[in-house]
């Protein structure tokens, strides 16, 4: 995610980035991006205004703790961290934001949740997570949420896109022309959706004649159990 999230930023071309990793063979991709690049996270944050900390739940405290926060932005992507924990982890004056992005932040195309834990308006962190993607800032309680239901969509979205063009080879197509047919679907439904503002029935509607093969598919598709096998796994990752 760290990865995901420097690309994109340094792709925006209006951050300018110093990338830290402990592993020096990782940074080399971000040289090529623009970034500086250091293996000790002091001289990273030395200079920096914002520090977005990107790490293993289990490495946050020791890497907020071995770096100076103060007067800083804080910015945590880590799930399971508490706001409360961040708080004991970071210097007493910084700013402190959670957030949980996903990995289309490569690409500008994240979806991207934020909680104001602390802010005395010294980083518009909305602003920067926007340079990657769309952003909402949400409360603590449904962070939770918001991370199955956009980091870990993105490989629900992914697996259907998968069992779509696994049946599309079924049906006659090369595996290939079948991916590319169905991610271009895909494309094409979520691009009518955000230019019409339409809920996605009335969409549906406009497709699935009386009789057709679309109702059919759509209710073979409801019989298996398809809208409540989405539902309960997008709760399952909210636990």
């Amino acid at each position: 995610m760290g990865g995901a999230l420097a690309e994109g930023l340094l792709k925006s071309q209006k951050a300018e980035l110093i990338v830290s990793d402990p592993v020096e063979a990782a940074l080399q991709r971000f040289v090529a991006l623009g970034a500086s690049v250091t293996t000790d996270n002091r001289v990273a944050v030395s200079d920096a205004d914002v520090v977005i900390v990107v790490v293993k739940p289990w490495l946050v405290e020791q890497v907020l703790k071995g770096i100076d926060t103060s007067g800083k932005t804080v910015i945590l992507v880590a799930a399971g961290i508490s706001s409360e924990q961040l708080k004991n982890w970071a210097a007493t004056d910084a700013d402190l934001w959670l957030a949980i992005p996903n990995i289309a932040a490569s690409l500008q195309a994240s979806m991207t949740f934020l909680v104001e834990v602390r802010n005395t308006g010294k980083t518009d962190a909305k602003a920067l997570f926007d340079m990657v993607g769309d952003t909402i800032i949400t409360d603590e309680q449904h962070l939770a949420a918001g991370t199955t239901l956009a980091s870990c969509g993105i490989a629900y979205a992914l697996r259907y896109i998968r069992a779509a063009a696994e049946g599309g080879v079924e049906l006659g197509f090369r595996a290939a022309d079948a991916q590319r047919i169905v991610m271009q679907t895909v494309m094409g439904a979520a691009r009518l959706m955000e230019c019409s503002g339409k809920h996605p029935e009335q969409l549906i509607d406009q497709v699935t004649t009386p009789g057709g093969v679309t109702i059919r598919g759509l209710n073979e598709m409801e019989h298996a159990g398809f809208t409540s096998a989405v539902i309960r796994g997008l709760k399952a990752g909210a636990k």
